[in-house]
């Protein structure tokens, strides 16, 4: 066993109330490995579960679900998900309870190899909105040929679905603030400011370009702009999803799909393999807009929350 420091939650509400603590990290056993931190991913799901008290959940919560590292211990007779393990391998892990932390020890279940061509930050930031915009094009069952219409596009989801739509052949029209229009170009979408009027100019654009439909709409923003949007173009509501607005979904229809639900947690187990590997073969990236010392966690926060930084955050022990 070795000492570490981690953040926790020790009272229900925003980061300025964690507390970075040491603790002591077990040695593992059998199905388990010991993770050197070297980023944690920031993810806004991260002070979200605790901000306030969540049925089943007690307090202290280690905060943090994703982190990229070397593995300094193995227990015995451990593999990872993607194969053998051993001293010194860089490894991610995904949907683990702490990842603020400097070290942390992991079912095995949750640690996969590091995709070569990312840095230890972008690869801290790789899965969860990764797997997030895989379940989200597949609840849609969006196809090759098609147009999907994408709110919050300039965002890490959003990001993540432009890229992998665009492996599949799918077109998408992402909408987003001025500021960020050329984010979603460069990643491959097709842009459209939100703002009064966006039906209007997103059935414009489809005219001028002579497509005949919204085959599906994917919400990672929430607003009543981007449900009403997605409503008025989308004639399927089973073709509508949403992460950010379940219930405007309940009410109207349309699915919503969420990491806490098991359902989406066994497609974004399933979904992980395949997304660590089109990383490795650099088909998928990460853009990391800033990466803050560990201790600065609470910043970090208050910077995602003001959308100050274009791309992902990671904390760096």
């Amino acid at each position: 066993m070795s000492i570490a420091h981690r953040w926790l939650a020790t009272d229900w509400g925003p980061p300025e109330h964690w507390r970075f603590a040491p603790f002591t990290v077990s040695a593992p056993r059998a199905g388990e490995v010991t993770i050197r931190v070297r980023a944690a991913g920031v993810n806004p799901a991260d002070a979200k579960h605790v901000a306030r008290a969540r049925p089943g959940t007690e307090l202290p919560v280690a905060i943090g679900y994703e982190v990229s590292g070397t593995v300094i211990a193995v227990g015995p007779d451990t593999r990872i998900v993607t194969g053998p393990v051993t001293v010194g391998d860089e490894v991610i892990a995904f949907r683990v309870r702490g990842g603020y932390a400097t070290e942390l020890t992991v079912p095995a279940e949750k640690v996969l190899r590091k995709p070569a061509p990312l840095s230890h930050a972008q690869a801290a930031n790789l899965l969860l909105a990764g797997t997030t915009a895989a379940e989200m094009l597949h609840t849609v069952g969006a196809r090759t040929g098609e147009t999907v219409l994408l709110h919050g596009a300039s965002g890490a989801v959003g990001v993540s679905v432009l890229q992998q739509a665009a492996l599949r052949g799918i077109r998408v029209i992402g909408t987003a603030r001025s500021a960020r229009l050329e984010t979603v170009r460069r990643v491959g979408g097709i842009a459209i400011e939100y703002g009064a009027g966006l039906t209007d100019r997103i059935a414009a654009y489809l005219a001028s370009e002579g497509i005949a439909r919204i085959d599906a709409a994917l919400d990672a923003a929430g607003t009543d702009e981007a449900i009403a949007t997605s409503s008025a173009l989308v004639a399927d509501p089973g073709r509508v999803v949403t992460i950010a607005a379940p219930r405007a979904a309940s009410e109207q229809g349309f699915r919503a799909i969420a990491g806490s639900m098991p359902e989406s947690a066994r497609f974004r187990d399933e979904a992980r393999a395949p997304l660590v590997a089109l990383a490795e073969s650099r088909r998928l990236t990460v853009p990391v807009g800033a990466e803050l010392p560990l201790e600065q966690a609470p910043e970090a926060h208050r910077m995602l929350a003001a959308g100050s930084v274009e791309g992902k955050l990671a904390l760096i022990p």
